[in-house]
């Protein structure tokens, strides 16, 4: 491993153990709520609007569940724009994530973790767009995750961005509906998001299970699934 590779490896590893100690011994991490969203983006036009983008883009990025971002969006510009904000924001972050692990940690995971960056090549090689939907259709698994391993595979970035953005609305819909209710018919609104997020879960499932023919994205995602047959692979023995 040459020391351009290392070098990167602990830069990479570094600021993501900054990034989780910030959030923990800092208010960053409760910025981004009901309270902050009535102060700084509601009422605020096309500067609050830019404000929640900005903001909904670099927490995404660094791991906030995007069903938050979704939820806030909601409730600060109501249902359509809030959903249009809310997948926009998170589609900015998963980028910023995605070349983060691009540009400084793949060669480092690559050669730590050959068996397993071969197995998501795999995976979404044939058909990077329709895999990548399955994945962010699925109820269950890390966001952050899945940008930055697919960051440290060979994968396209262009499909792997359009299958994101596409599979990200069914949830952001949810829970930017639910968002929009807090003001506006909540029993009605929450119910549909219940119904809602019910059915393309389900149909997450199904469709992930009918045409990843075989093919293993993450031990962890199948695993909550009920789908994981055999013992764990042993090229990943620090989790998902």
């Amino acid at each position: 491993m040459s020391f351009r590779v290392l070098l990167r490896g602990l830069i990479l590893i570094t600021t993501l153990a900054g990034v989780v100690i910030l959030l923990k011994t800092t208010q960053l991490g409760s910025t981004l709520d009901k309270s902050w969203i009535d102060e700084t983006v509601r009422g605020n036009g096309i500067t609050g609007e830019l404000i929640f983008l900005g903001v909904a883009s670099v927490f995404t990025g660094l791991g906030l569940p995007r069903q938050v971002v979704s939820f806030l969006g909601g409730y600060a510009f109501g249902f359509i724009f809030g959903s249009v904000l809310a997948v926009s924001g998170t589609v900015i972050g998963c980028i910023g994530a995605f070349f983060y692990a691009r540009l400084l940690g793949r060669e480092f995971v690559a050669t730590k973790f050959p068996n397993r960056v071969r197995r998501v090549d795999d995976f979404l090689h044939d058909n990077p767009f329709t895999m990548t939907l399955l994945i962010r259709m699925l109820p269950v698994g890390s966001n952050l995750a899945v940008n930055l391993v697919a960051g440290v595979s060979s994968v396209k970035p262009l499909p792997f961005f359009s299958g994101s953005a596409l599979g990200y609305i069914p949830q952001t819909v949810v829970f930017a509906l639910i968002g929009s209710g807090i003001a506006v018919e909540p029993e009605l609104r929450i119910s549909i998001s219940v119904v809602l997020f019910i059915i393309s879960s389900l149909l997450g499932i199904h469709l992930y299970r009918k045409h990843r023919h075989g093919k293993r994205f993450d031990d962890a995602i199948d695993r909550e699934l009920g789908d994981l047959n055999g013992s764990p692979d042993q090229s990943n023995t620090s989790g998902a």
